[in-house]
């Protein structure tokens, strides 16, 4: 079993120890996805202790959409770096006519 498997029965397993049923969190653990995101709903379940599944799911979309979000500035950055470097360098092409 890897990483990311351990960690998805992790979360699963805590949100069948609080009360809700087993489907529940491997819909929670497929939605979240990476390590980092389940990692990161365990944290709020131990510390936070949701009393509603409504709570636990606004939690995993709020995870969802900040990594979703990270995706996004990240992939601005590489663009933006990659246009930059095209100003600073142009296309590399030589002009023959000189």
């Amino acid at each position: 079993m890897n990483e990311r498997e351990k960690i998805r029965q992790e979360l699963i397993e805590t949100i069948v120890r609080m009360g809700h049923p087993r489907e529940f969190g491997v819909l929670i653990a497929g939605n979240l996805g990476t390590e980092k995101t389940m990692s990161r709903m365990i944290g709020y379940l131990k510390h936070a202790r949701p009393r509603s599944a409504e709570e636990i799911a606004d939690e995993m979309l709020a995870i969802v959409d900040d990594r979703d979000r990270w995706v996004r500035k990240k992939s601005a950055e590489y663009y933006n770096r990659k246009y930059n470097e095209l100003l600073y360098y142009g296309f590399g092409l030589e002009d023959e006519g000189e």
